[in-house]
């Protein structure tokens, strides 16, 4: 076998497994023939594979590392195998397959008619059940389900997660099939979307791995941490405004953290309820308004009960219900408990779709602006309240 057949052949096998499988069967290989490997796979497949490459390997092989921000289906895209006109018969669509060189990575045969457009798919299951004489019209599914071309992949994410298909055939503007995708790099792109999330929320991009080296992870995180000082230091501002106030009531120095750490839970739920329901498509058929009004009603449940608990601390740390200020301050702990995760839920629908709006992820340092609407809401309204009701 000469060495060109040899490349082709593991590229064949490659593209058959996962980026994981991939990885463990090209570790046993040269760098030379790694990058001649993933000169013949899409640069996004590449990308996943080189991920679980030993880091002394990953330096060794040659060519650039692609971006895992994946924009269309043309870059999952692979070769379509089978595609056979509607009036091939069953016999020779089964002589077709046994002839094939890589008849294992065959799902599905996809069924054209005159002017090779997509009108079907047949199961091999059914090939095989079938009489040989009949033509694969007669058996074909019609109008499967296809990918276009153009597809942006969070679309096609979403569509396999409603569907579940093990193979997609992917189109043209005129329905021409132009190759397939194959369902499990969907679910595994969905997956690193996902697990991606909790790390770009507080500005930790999605490239980075356990193996990125220090200099570049500092690059990577740095500036979002620059941003979440000078939020903080906007959170700072209001509760200087409020010094005369702390400066007579000095317990509720000691609630603030409490009051900044309960809403900014709070708005963190919303948020990630957002967040999933943006990733999985379910906004799409939920109105915002509906999203809203829910967290704000939950953001009141929540704030009373938490307000109410940390109301009686409040008075017990003022001397208890004789005393002058202790009731009051009370009363205070628990509206702007209510208050404050009432806009951390609002502000945890809120800047993600915002965020969307704007043309970025919204995953991007949600949490940043996040923990700054919901400290300044719920700081300001509790010394507000205090100034207001006590002095």
């Amino acid at each position: 076998m000469s060495e060109d057949d040899d490349i082709a052949g593991l590229v064949r096998a490659v593209r058959a497994r996962v980026p994981l499988d991939g990885a463990q069967l090209l570790a046993r290989e040269t760098p030379e023939r790694i990058a001649a490997i993933f000169a013949e796979l899409p640069q996004v497949f590449v990308d996943h594979i080189r991920a679980y490459l030993p880091p002394d390997l990953q330096a060794k092989v040659k060519g650039p590392l692609g971006s895992l921000e994946e924009n269309t289906v043309r870059e999952m895209m692979e070769p379509a195998l089978a595609v056979l006109a509607q009036t091939t018969t069953v016999q020779q669509a089964i002589d077709f397959l046994r002839g094939h060189e890589t008849p294992r990575l065959i799902t599905y045969l996809y069924v054209t008619d005159a002017a090779e457009r997509l009108t079907g798919l047949i199961v091999i299951r059914d090939l095989l059940l079938a009489d040989p004489a009949e033509p694969l019209r007669d058996i074909m599914l019609p109008a499967p389900y296809a990918l276009t071309v153009d597809m942006d992949l969070a679309e096609a994410d979403r569509a396999a997660i409603h569907r579940h298909y093990p193979v997609y055939p992917v189109v043209d503007a005129d329905m021409h099939v132009i190759g397939i995708v194959r369902g499990w790099r969907l679910f595994e792109r969905q997956a690193i979307e996902i697990s991606a999330q909790s790390g770009q929320m507080v500005g930790v991009h999605k490239e980075e791995r356990l193996y990125t080296g220090i200099w570049t992870a500092f690059k990577m995180r740095h500036g979002w941490l620059q941003v979440n000082l000078l939020t903080a230091f906007a959170a700072g501002f209001v509760v200087s405004l409020f010094e005369g106030t702390i400066a007579q009531i000095v317990t509720l120095a000691a609630f603030l953290p409490i009051l900044a750490g309960q809403s900014g839970n709070t708005g963190c739920q919303a948020l990630a309820i957002t967040l999933r329901g943006i990733t999985l498509g379910d906004l799409n058929h939920f109105p915002v308004r509906k999203l809203i009004r829910k967290e704000l009603v939950l953001g009141a449940l929540n704030g009373v009960l938490t307000g109410a608990v940390a109301g009686l601390a409040m008075i017990w740390s003022s001397g208890g219900f004789h005393s002058a200020d202790g009731p009051i301050l009370g009363l205070v702990i628990l509206l702007a408990m209510t208050g404050a995760c009432m806009a951390s839920g609002l502000f945890g629908v809120l800047v993600p779709l915002t965020l969307r709006r704007l043309g970025t992820d919204p995953c991007t340092a949600s949490s940043i602006f996040l923990t700054t609407g919901t400290d300044i809401a719920g700081m300001g309204l509790m010394l507000a309240l205090a100034t207001i009701l006590v002095l």
